[in-house]
């Protein structure tokens, strides 16, 4: 499924409110990174891309949200997350999520 230049809709997943960073994440697939699938901690996000510390690693690691599948725990729970839905800045998700808010990809 292609979402390039394309307008998406954001979720009103409840579980993407509020903050990820800090969070564990499974990535399954993410342009330039190999071998797949590996795990970490989210350690900060920017509006292209999110910082994950890999599991077992002090190095960070720069993943671009564009073509990223994973999964991400929260409060025991399962969120799948896609890349391009959370192309926005990390300051506005929340009120993007609140309101069902709209957002076309450049």
């Amino acid at each position: 499924m292609s979402l390039d230049a394309e307008t998406v809709r954001v979720p009103s997943s409840p579980a993407l409110l509020g903050e990820i960073i800090g969070l564990p994440v499974h990535i399954t697939e993410a342009p330039g990174i190999q071998p797949l699938p590996w795990e970490g901690v989210i350690a900060d996000e920017t509006l292209h891309t999110l910082l994950v510390r890999r599991t077992g690693s002090t190095r960070l690691r720069r993943v671009p949200k564009k073509g990223l599948r994973a999964t991400l725990v929260k409060d025991g729970d399962e969120v799948p997350l896609i890349g391009e839905v959370l192309r926005v800045r990390p300051e506005d998700r929340t009120k993007l999520l609140a309101m069902g808010g709209r957002r076309r990809f450049r």
